[in-house]
């Protein structure tokens, strides 16, 4: 993990109001060569395993974020309890 900046300010993409020690994912995003450099660096990692970090960049991330909203990613989880399809994720 040494090359993971030290003082990343992670994020926790959970609930507003959940509670507990999840596990949940953070994220942390990386310095580039400006505020939308698309090739900045973008770290993944979840609570129950920190020492475990993904990287990307913020060109992929946008382009994964984008997907989830379309429901690109909905069969991955169809059947689980809970889930509603994206609306017109199937048009």
């Amino acid at each position: 993990m040494s090359d993971i900046p030290p003082d990343l300010d992670w994020i926790r993409a959970a609930p507003e109001d959940a509670t507990g020690p999840g596990p949940w994912f953070e994220l942390a995003f990386g310095e580039g060569d400006g505020e939308d450099d698309p090739e900045a660096p973008v770290y993944i990692r979840e609570t129950s395993a920190p020492e475990v970090v993904v990287t990307t960049n913020r060109r992929k991330w946008d382009a994964f974020v984008l997907g989830v909203q379309a429901g690109e990613f909905d069969h991955f989880v169809a059947g689980v309890e809970g889930f509603e399809p994206t609306p017109g994720a199937d048009d």
